[in-house]
């Protein structure tokens, strides 16, 4: 069980409840480790499961679907980042349900509770599944707010279907830049040994690092746990290549070229301090400082667009919207009640 500090925030105590092990153990005895698709780990709301058919494999794609007290009539759709589990938008639902939203909150194909596929993973096949899920619960139109890999995710929707996407939030994006320019290919077995090979503590220096994370260790563990608990379950190596594969579609597939083209209203909240770049460790010396000045690359990105802009928050990194919350939600709601 993880302890509260007390000076904890309470939208970080959310988060923290919505990624508890369901069942409590002593703290120094071992738990049965969670199954590929996060069994054994709670989420802050139902759960429901749309079926899906991708390259003739019959999957299961997780999302929950919250509903506010009193509806203003529309509807967010949360896109996670690679890293996390859909549970850690916890606060985010909190602030956007009292404000009257729906919220659809998913867990893409290959993540989260959501079917590990044996094929590939591709932006455009995720789309797809996402439109289904918004047919599925009867939604035309959706404002949609994305984090990391799912501002990628994000774009390639709001191209593929321009008309139902109404606002674009894109919280700490990657992809806003082509990373095949500093990166050369590496084949998915050697990105498999060497994630194998990482431990529960280089995971958690690997965050700190490529995220400049702001939060207490305690808001990190969880992060860790979503991960690690998993690697003792009989189907792990099917998560395993399911994981790699998602780097290889965000190497493979970039969007930062789709973004200038963008029609719908735009804001990137960027973390001042968040210079993650996948695949840096394996670009060439002379290139890795290049990489990853997001801030600045989401600032041209938006002054080229029909309706972007940027605001970048101090003193955050990667996971801006748990690190900086009052300023995040403000922004937030301002931009969607335009």
């Amino acid at each position: 069980m993880f302890r509260f500090p007390v000076a904890i925030p309470v939208a970080l105590c959310t988060v923290l409840l919505a990624l508890t092990p369901a069942a409590a153990t002593a703290a120094d005895a071992p738990r049965e480790p969670y199954g590929i698709n996060l069994e054994g780990l709670s989420y802050p709301y139902p759960v429901g499961l749309l079926p899906l058919v991708n390259d003739g494999e019959q999957l299961r794609m997780a999302y929950m679907d919250v509903a506010p007290a009193q509806p203003n009539g529309r509807t967010v759709l949360l896109l996670h980042g690679r890293n996390f589990p859909s549970s850690y938008w916890a606060p985010v639902i909190k602030t956007l349900t009292g404000a009257g939203f729906r919220v659809v909150v998913p867990d893409q194909i290959g993540f989260g509770k959501s079917s590990k596929p044996s094929g590939e993973l591709h932006f455009d096949t995720l789309a797809r599944n996402t439109m289904a899920l918004l047919d599925h619960l009867g939604i035309a139109k959706a404002d949609v707010v994305a984090h990391s890999m799912g501002g990628m995710l994000a774009v390639r929707i709001a191209r593929a279907a321009p008309d139902r996407v109404a606002h674009l939030v894109l919280t700490a994006p990657i992809g806003l830049e082509d990373y095949r320019f500093y990166v050369p290919p590496i084949p998915s077995d050697k990105i498999i040994e060497s994630e194998d090979r990482l431990t529960a503590d280089g995971y958690r220096k690997q965050l700190e690092t490529n995220y400049a994370l702001k939060l207490p260790p305690e808001q990190v563990t969880p992060f860790i746990d979503a991960r690690f608990n998993l690697k003792d379950s009989a189907d792990y190596p099917r998560w395993l290549r399911a994981f790699v594969s998602s780097y290889q579609m965000i190497y493979r597939e970039p969007v930062v070229h789709e973004i200038p083209l963008l029609t719908q209203p735009t804001l990137f909240i960027m973390g001042a301090d968040d210079h993650n770049a996948p695949g840096r460790p394996n670009a060439p010396d002379a290139l890795k400082a290049k990489m990853g000045q997001n801030a600045e690359l989401a600032r041209t990105l938006a002054g080229r667009m029909r309706d972007g802009r940027t605001e970048v928050i101090a003193n955050a990194g990667h996971l801006v919207f748990l690190e900086a919350p009052d300023r995040y939600d403000a922004l937030l709601l301002d931009f969607l009640g335009k």
